[in-house]
């Protein structure tokens, strides 16, 4: 998986050690030059360090952030955090963003234009661990027999089918021995059965049973809508 990190503080750090501990690629694009150059020096794995301004489409680019997977906004700046995830989400499509809130008061805003929104610092981090690394995949159950296993998937803004009018179950092709069996609306706690007629958008969380040995291919498939 490949990650764009705008922000290379506390969070930012932390956030990139454990996605390259885990194998994946990550790039941070930070203003300040000294911190740049010390996660240049002290970071381990295939890491990128742009020194620039997230919210600067160029540096974004430079980052390669129309192949990254996620991008996650993890400044003390929310009017920072919100245009740099624009900008990755409308300008490059990038599949999933992620931002950094540190005033609740601001999470409404994020919410209405569509940016998934963490507030406290301790979550957000939890939540790339889990989600980002694992492809919005977190294990809900496993079944009682064999290695069959109950998922959530976060469906991602989609680059293969309409943001707005959505993807219906029956076009997703999921792996043997997978399958969607429910969908949750996104802000709704309702779940209803998955039919093949079912519209999934970005944002819903769709209820997967799977063999645990084709999570990945599931994870891919979602990704790749």
């Amino acid at each position: 998986m490949y990650v764009v990190i705008a922000g290379g503080g506390k969070v930012g750090e932390y956030l990139a050690s454990v996605l390259l501990a885990s194998g994946n690629e990550v790039a941070i694009i930070e203003e300040t030059l000294a911190t740049a150059n010390r996660l240049s020096a002290e970071l381990q794995g295939r890491y990128l360090i742009i020194n620039g301004d997230g919210c600067d489409s160029k540096y974004q680019e430079d980052a390669g952030v129309r192949h990254a997977d996620v991008f996650v906004a993890t400044t003390g700046q929310d009017d920072a955090n919100l245009v740099s995830c624009e900008i990755a989400q409308r300008v490059f499509n990038v599949p999933r963003v992620v931002a950094r809130v540190n005033s609740p008061k601001n999470m409404r805003i994020f919410k209405e234009v569509g940016i998934e929104c963490i507030s406290s610092t301790t979550l957000i981090a939890s939540v790339i661990e889990e989600e980002a690394l694992l492809g919005s995949v977190s294990v809900a159950t496993s079944l009682t027999h064999g290695n069959v296993m109950l998922a959530e998937i976060n469906v991602p803004r989609m680059r293969r089918h309409s943001n707005e009018e959505g993807v219906q179950v029956g076009q997703v092709p999921m792996p043997d021995n997978s399958l969607i069996v429910a969908i949750s609306p996104k802000d709704d706690d309702n779940v209803e059965v998955a039919t093949p007629t079912a519209v999934m958008f970005p944002g819903d969380k769709a209820i997967v049973v799977a063999d645990n040995d084709v999570l990945d291919a599931v994870r891919a498939t979602f990704r790749g809508l």
